[in-house]
């Protein structure tokens, strides 16, 4: 081993007799490790909430909405056949049905509670959505024309009170003009299913009839409100919508892809990223700039076994490898502390936080307010390698400057009163 080394890792380890100043000097260096630790792990447990959070909320709301939504801007399309086969021409459409979706409130007993009925035809919506997964009670294909059957979100459902079985009324708002009155149209469904799809919006405002029953109710005839698309890669929806709203021949209609429809979720799960990374960077880099008064205690104290190295003939660079290896090492221990106390939270929030709730007695993850039921969490090794660097150039350079001012260290005036 180089004696830059030798000395410089004799330098940071903490002797169990150091006394004074040198004792001092450790507790500061420890503080600075435990100050970079604590930064890199909230830097890895926070990007991977975020990165579960974007990801679970992309699929729940997929899971439920579609890729691309056709819809015409006057209300009605009825000719719906022919754009749906025109869009499955496109090479990336995988899948085509059509929706009616307008508003109605429902009533049971004495609760009533205002929702999105939409309309759909069991087996071809099972082609752009997945309600038959989130299914909890009763089957979605129960769902048949005439039958005047409806399929409620779990929250709805309860808050309605209601279980499979159960006849309520459903009130559409357009209503029938009388000459007394305009009467709104009221008609009673039997509720047949129960869906939770794990996202607040869709499980306490989303009722599902057959589309026929919504054409009848909604007095629509044979027309529709769009059709829904599925592609083979979600991410293509911007590119594929703009083509489809280019080579669709049917005038009056829009094209609205999942990006645009739910744009304000993600805009705000990245800013919030973004934001979040840097404040816990900043964080990170006043723990590492601690070295910087840990470097500068130490190089005080060894300001002789600096001048005696000198004399002996070590070179200026060679100090400085000495004190930069020292808040290398510290550095170092704190990255490595904090990578692994951010992977081991990171891949336990499902054990971290209930456990928090209960000691805390407070409630730290609300569905109504974050959307989904649980606290997801995604690792991505890009995050942490990046995470990684940056802490670890931040510690380098933090050690630069005390680390050349060692090397400045003239022998002759250092070893006068010695």
């Amino acid at each position: 081993m180089r004696y830059e080394f030798l000395v410089g890792l004799r330098y940071t380890r903490s002797r169990k007799r150091a006394q004074g100043r040198n004792r001092f000097i450790s507790f500061i260096s420890l503080v600075s490790m435990l100050g970079i630790a604590l930064g890199v792990a909230a830097l890895i447990v926070v990007l991977s909430v975020m990165n579960g959070f974007q990801e679970e909320l992309r699929t729940r709301i997929l899971g439920v909405a579609s890729h691309i939504q056709v819809h015409s801007v006057d209300g009605g399309l009825e000719a719906w056949q022919q754009v749906a086969e025109e869009a499955l021409r496109h090479p990336e459409v995988k899948a085509a049905a059509p929706y009616v979706q307008e508003q109605g409130m429902l009533s049971f007993d004495e609760a009533v509670r205002g929702t999105i009925v939409r309309g759909v035809i069991p087996a071809e919506e099972e082609k752009v959505a997945e309600f038959g997964r989130h299914m909890q009670a009763g089957a979605f294909e129960a769902l048949q024309a005439g039958r005047f059957g409806i399929v409620l979100g779990r929250d709805l459902a309860h808050a309605l009170r209601v279980q499979v079985g159960d006849k309520l009324t459903l009130i559409a708002p357009q209503g029938l003009v009388t000459p007394a009155a305009v009467l709104p149209r009221v008609k009673q469904f039997e509720v047949v299913g129960i869906f939770e799809a794990g996202m607040y919006e869709y499980d306490s405002g989303l009722a599902l009839v057959h589309l026929a029953d919504a054409q009848a109710l909604y007095r629509l005839g044979d027309a529709v409100s769009g059709v829904r698309l599925k592609l083979d890669d979600l991410f293509a929806a911007p590119r594929v919508a703009r083509e489809l709203a280019l080579t669709i021949g049917t005038p009056g209609l829009a094209v609205a892809d999942w990006t645009r429809s739910h744009a304000n979720f993600f805009r705000a799960v990245a800013l919030e990223k973004t934001m979040m990374t840097l404040i816990l960077f900043l964080i990170v880099a006043v723990a590492a700039f601690n070295i910087v008064s840990t470097l500068v205690m130490a190089v005080q104290e060894k300001y002789a076994d600096i001048a005696i190295l000198r004399t002996l003939g070590a070179s200026p660079a060679s100090i400085m490898t000495i004190f930069v290896l020292q808040g290398t090492v510290i550095g170092f221990v704190g990255l490595a502390a904090g990578v692994a106390g951010g992977l081991a939270i990171a891949h336990n929030l499902d054990v971290v936080i209930p456990a928090l709730e209960a000691v805390t007695g407070a409630t730290l993850w609300n569905k109504e307010i974050y959307y989904i039921n649980e606290l997801p969490s995604q690792v991505l090794a890009a995050d942490v390698v990046s995470i990684v660097s940056v802490s670890f150039v931040l510690t380098l350079l933090a050690a630069l400057y005390p680390s050349w001012r060692a090397s400045r260290v003239n022998p002759a005036e250092a070893l006068r009163y010695e």
